[in-house]
């Protein structure tokens, strides 16, 4: 179970795993030019204690269940690559931490 009082620990801890994922593909591959957006999406309910938690650094409630945080590593890049790579590195943190998360994508 985890300790809400945890969840902006977490939260940094994630955000920090994603700007490095984010720079680690960037270093390796540059900036590819296929335009898109990355998210994390969390199966929580937006009404849970775990929920209203995760809106706390910011969750959203998504339009087809559960929470989500569009650009978890705040990348400014339009390059849907390295937003995933983003996106996969803070939903592993979560997943250690026993949130159950996945990334998301979609072209712009």
């Amino acid at each position: 179970m985890i300790a809400l009082d945890n969840i902006k620990s977490i939260h940094n801890t994630a955000t920090a795993a994603a700007e490095r994922a984010e720079a680690d593909f960037r270093a390796q591959h540059g900036e590819p030019g296929y335009c898109g957006f990355a998210w994390v999406k969390v199966s929580e309910k937006a009404s849970t204690k775990l929920g209203r938690a995760l809106k706390t650094v910011g969750f959203r409630k998504s339009y087809n269940g559960g929470l989500d945080l569009w650009n978890p590593g705040g990348s400014g890049t339009q390059s849907m690559d390295i937003k995933e790579a983003g996106a996969e590195a803070y939903a592993e943190v979560l997943r250690k931490f026993g949130i159950n998360a996945h990334a998301c994508s979609r072209a712009d």
